[in-house]
């Protein structure tokens, strides 16, 4: 998964307003802490909902970067014990890879709330890195072709029905890593518990059978968008903030939760990082269910906090890839595997990139 591509995509709009929180009293303490919160409306809401509530409540001062920190940088930073930050927003693939790598901090667990702690999702919890948001690829498809009450595609076994559900389609290239490859295996009958270790072989065998069907791989939100708006497509897959900001523009689609496929953003800190217990402490704050609430409020992300649904309005939360009722259907992607190095010496991920650029070209 692109995350910047994903953070850039559903940033585009901002839903609601932070709430006036009380602070949690957990006592004054000094120090300092350098965080990179990403870029743009992002950084923006990361600043309102969590620098600032957590500098009032701790009298830690928090240095803000709005800016990415690029694995080949923190293991740059590491590597040359010249680590300039001390927390930074991690796609699962960099926290997949940080046993062996060895460029991130563990993880203090013991000074989280149990009720926090237990509330959040299991798969954003590792001993490196804290998960924040979530958010999905999701099947989309237009209410002129498929009008609300007639059969329209709720799997991807139906996607890939031409026959019984005729239109245009979209899916994400995987020239970049973004391939639709459990999407191929579900098509093909593989149960959604069974899709790791993945059949790639399998998959594009299954790619063969839609591939005269798609209009264009998209590559970008925005390209994804604009077909989606000039309605030259019929089903697509979506970035799932992309499609509820359409349809919140008045675009005639309508968004399937089913068989999603769900990754997360975390929050870790460098190996070496300067202020190692306040980086501890602000991962703490931010993961907390109110902080999510009010995060999710400024920006289209799922909280990796179930608590926070209890504190957001239903119709707002039913925006979102981890609300309670779509996780049960949803499929978690699993990064480990993805990141996995085989014998060769190449990764799950980079062999899937090379297996793509030769076969879209046939």
């Amino acid at each position: 998964m692109n995350r910047r591509r994903f953070i850039q995509a559903a940033s585009a709009v901002a839903v609601g307003a932070v709430s006036s929180e009380s602070a949690r009293a957990t006592g004054q303490s000094t120090g300092e802490l350098t965080v990179a919160l990403n870029g743009g409306e992002y950084a923006k809401a990361c600043i309102e909902v969590f620098v600032k509530p957590f500098e009032a409540e701790t009298g830690i001062k928090v240095t803000s970067i709005t800016d990415e920190v690029p694995r080949s940088k923190l293991e740059l930073m590491v590597s040359t014990n010249s680590v300039s930050v001390d927390v930074v927003p991690l796609a699962p693939a960099t926290d997949a890879l940080a046993p062996v790598r060895g460029y991130l901090e563990k993880i203090d667990y013991s000074i989280y709330k149990k009720d926090e702690l237990d509330a959040m999702l299991d798969f954003v919890k590792t001993p490196y890195s804290v998960g924040s948001i979530v958010y999905a690829y999701c099947m989309v498809s237009s209410t002129e072709k498929f009008p609300v009450g007639k059969p329209r595609p709720t799997t991807w076994s139906e996607f890939w029905d031409v026959g019984r559900y005729p239109g245009v389609r979209t899916m994400p290239s995987g020239g970049t890593g973004d391939a639709p490859l459990e999407e191929a295996l579900l098509a093909d009958g593989v149960p959604a518990d069974a899709l790791y270790p993945m059949d790639i072989g399998r998959a594009f065998a299954s790619l063969d059978k839609i591939k005269p069907h798609i209009r264009k791989w998209w590559t970008t939100g925005s390209e994804l968008g604009q077909m989606l708006n000039d309605k030259v497509v019929d089903l697509a897959q979506s970035y799932d903030g992309r499609a509820v900001l359409m349809i919140s523009q008045g675009v005639p689609i309508e968004i399937n939760r089913n068989q999603s496929k769900l990754t997360w953003e975390s929050w870790g800190i460098p190996k070496g990082a300067k202020n190692l217990q306040n980086a501890q402490k602000f991962i703490e704050f931010i993961t907390r269910a109110d902080k999510q609430a009010a995060f999710a409020k400024l920006m289209p992300y799922g909280p990796a906090n179930r608590n926070a649904f209890k504190l957001i309005p239903e119709d707002l939360g039913r925006n979102f890839a981890s609300h309670p009722d779509f996780l049960t259907s949803s499929i978690v992607m699993n990064h480990k595997w993805y990141a996995a190095v085989g014998s060769d010496g190449i990764s799950n991920s980079e062999r899937i990139i090379q297996r793509w650029n030769e076969w879209i070209l046939q």
